[in-house]
């Protein structure tokens, strides 16, 4: 068709060329002959060149419609065990590794004027492994996702301890922007708690991070949280959960001896900024809580009632971090406890205080793969009276503060060396504390929250 259509527009030049013919000397009859040979050559190039471009075409639509037939033969195969291979769970593991050097013996810098769980230390002298971690994960079907964290983690007598930090379950496909999720997991109180340790920005979790939730609350239990669908980010939750960790212990009313609720919103500030804030509560049930001296601990009966309200911001210039970026974070923490402290080789005294914390950090990558980070934290409680003298709950007239200086170098994103110098004011008699540490990621790891 259209060879025909070249032809016809040839003649038809050719017939507009004649009338010219008849009038012309032999030397321009030569010369229009010529060029009428010309144009004909011209035209027949052009549509062999067509021809081969529509065969190129239905060369590749044939070979196209065969791939396309050979996907859905595969598809509609039966699995093969190279196919079933890909629901395998992935698989990471994360090595940490510290060196602290203490002014003053760590195990000694207990905190005057507040109960303490066993993790609230500030770390170990000389070399230890930190909180080296095995992962696995991946979805179950189409309905559920599962994940599975097992920690390693050096004790103060020098005993390795294995710990089972997280095997949940988590729904897929619930409506309405709605998520379920159940088995053991970090609870959502607070920005931080969430996170695993090797995510942290410094070698150690803020103080009140440490007082108070005994570094980080996990327990067993169930979680339920809903996305709103909205232009800006708003999230909010709540968890029952069984009681068994610190800041509770016992598992009280049946084992459902913790509830929380939390919400967080955040968004977007043009391309280079974006922030989230949040406010968490958390009640508990704590039944013979020990505290204090392992050996020779401390006993808490009674209410606690914690509620944690958090600030993020992060800046990247145009929205891309690689070059600099800059991230603040803050969180004020209150704190009732409000039932029965009995001290070691003492006898019950009623206790019912508030006690407060707060914290604030800045980290700045100033050039690739450097970052250096400052932080604050200090911690208030009341006076309990003169009955609790001599006691851990005793505040010995001092305000517990706490400063941090950090300067770290990722030579990828799978690795992270990282020096922090700390200025430790939670007695009267400040220590000195220097931390040297490696992390070092293997395997697959999932990207974590904002």
């Amino acid at each position: 068709m259209r060879r025909d259509r070249i032809l016809a527009a040839a003649l038809s030049a050719a017939f507009l060329i004649t009338p010219a013919l008849k009038g012309a000397q032999p030397s321009e009859l030569e010369q229009l002959k010529q060029q009428l040979e010309a144009l004909k050559q011209h035209y027949e190039t052009q549509v062999k060149q067509l021809e081969q471009r529509i065969g190129d075409v239905e060369q590749q639509t044939k070979e196209q419609a065969e791939a396309n037939e050979q996907i859905q033969a595969a598809a509609a195969a039966p699995p093969t065990q190279e196919r079933a291979n890909a629901f395998n769970p992935a698989i990471g593991v994360v090595l940490i590794g510290t060196y602290g050097q203490f002014s003053r013996d760590p195990s000694k810098l207990f905190v005057p004027g507040f109960m303490q769980g066993d993790e609230s230390g500030p770390g170990e002298r000389g070399f230890s492994l930190g909180e080296s971690e095995f992962n696995a994960h991946a979805n179950v079907d189409d309905l559920f996702y599962g994940n599975f964290t097992l920690s390693l983690a050096d004790e103060d007598n020098g005993d390795t301890k294995a710990e089972l930090e997280e095997a949940w379950v988590q729904t897929l496909a619930l409506p309405e922007g709605f998520t379920a999720r159940g088995g053991r997991f970090f609870s959502n109180i607070g920005y931080l708690n969430k996170f695993h340790p090797h995510a942290d920005d410094f070698v150690d979790r803020p103080l009140p991070h440490r007082v108070m939730l005994n570094k980080q609350y996990f327990d067993d239990g169930v979680q339920l949280r809903w996305i709103a669908p909205t232009d800006l980010f708003l999230e909010l939750g709540g968890e029952w959960l069984r009681g068994a960790h610190f800041p509770a212990a016992g598992a009280g009313h049946n084992g459902r001896g913790v509830w929380t609720a939390f919400g967080d919103i955040g968004g977007d500030i043009g391309l280079s900024h974006s922030w989230q804030t949040g406010l968490s509560y958390l009640s508990a049930r704590a039944n013979d809580r020990e505290s204090g001296a392992q050996d020779d601990p401390n006993h808490f009966t009674g209410k606690v009632k914690m509620a944690i309200a958090d600030l993020v911001w992060k800046w990247a210039p145009n929205g891309n971090p690689y070059r600099n970026n800059f991230k603040a974070q803050g969180a004020l923490f209150w704190q009732n406890q409000d039932g029965v402290f009995t001290p070691a080789g003492g006898s019950g005294l009623n206790y019912d205080k508030d006690q407060l914390g707060w914290y604030l950090q800045g980290v700045y990558q100033f050039i690739p793969r450097w970052r250096l980070g400052l932080r604050y934290a200090q911690l208030y409680t009341d006076n309990p009276g003169p009955a609790f003298d001599g006691t851990e709950l005793d505040p010995l007239g001092h305000t517990p503060r706490h400063y941090s200086a950090m300067l770290d170098w990722s030579p990828s994103e799978f690795s992270r060396l990282r020096m922090q110098y700390n200025r430790d004011g939670v007695q009267a008699k400040a220590a000195n504390e220097i931390f040297f540490q490696y992390i070092m990621s293997l395997g697959a790891h999932g990207a974590h929250e904002f």
